[in-house]
């Protein structure tokens, strides 16, 4: 294949660009998998189903200390009735047993008592780990919303200069012949570099150095001869002109661009 020179070297600026898409898009592909995105993520869920676990525990409690205060004042309830009955002069075996009765009330109501105050006790350390909880959740809210917002800085950073990027990319190909574009692209779909300079003796993609004898027909070449890389196939730009080298078809002008 023969292409200007200069359309050539323009495969080297099609390269860099294309470089750098990759490169922004490695970088989304490394946002989206952020470790601590993810971790604060998982912490603030975390959290929340603890804070949740834990005001469900608390008002199982407030069932069960609400039912234990029904049971003490049923037996209050009970014992004062009792006493109600012995002080309105019941017979001496109705008075034994309403003794009887009111101090098994009374065991009953020192159990239930008992009972009540390890609920408490127990609702208590609840009530200090939920807001150990809550305090830990407000916490992880602001570190998320925090990375959210950097994140997504980072993320409007990258998708304006994919964009610019793009459109640069878009205006180059423009000018550059059709078929060389074809053959870039084609390289390009197979392998990350398509096109590399020729520095020296080295190809700047496989930064493999050629032998001279490998370099006898690279420079035997036409100036405006499409060269391949043996080793790995990428456009091999040729950017220091052999001098023996014919004049070439781009304009002197645009070649110094590249000396």
């Amino acid at each position: 294949m023969k292409a200007d020179l200069f359309d050539q070297r323009r495969l080297l600026e099609l390269q860099a660009v294309d470089t750098t898409l990759a490169q922004l898009a490695q970088r989304r592909r490394k946002l989206d998998a952020d470790p601590a995105y993810a971790t604060a993520t998982q912490r603030l869920r975390a959290l929340g189903d603890k804070a949740a676990n834990l005001t469900g525990d608390i008002a199982d409690l407030d069932r069960d200390i609400d039912r234990v205060e029904r049971e003490v004042d049923l037996v209050k309830k009970r014992a004062s009735t009792d006493r109600d009955r012995m002080g309105a002069g019941a017979s001496a075996k109705e008075l034994e047993g309403l003794q009887s009765e009111l101090e098994s009330l009374a065991r009953r109501q020192a159990t239930l008592e008992d009972d009540e105050l390890e609920l408490m006790e127990r609702r208590e350390a609840l009530d200090a780990e939920l807001a150990e909880a809550r305090r830990q959740l407000d916490e992880a809210k602001t570190v998320l919303a925090d990375a959210e917002a950097d994140r997504g800085r980072q993320i409007g950073e990258i998708e304006t200069e994919t964009a610019d990027a793009a459109s640069t990319r878009e205006a180059l190909a423009i000018n550059i012949p059709d078929r060389l574009v074809e053959l870039y692209e084609r390289i390009h779909a197979k392998q990350p570099i398509a096109a590399a300079e020729l520095v020296g003796r080295r190809c700047e993609s496989c930064r493999i150095e050629k032998s001279p004898a490998d370099m006898i027909p690279i420079k035997a070449a036409p100036i405006d001869e499409v060269l391949r890389c043996e080793e790995c196939g990428c456009v091999l730009i040729r950017t220091e002109l052999p001098k023996s080298a014919p004049a070439p078809l781009a304009s002197q002008d645009e070649l110094k661009k590249y000396e």
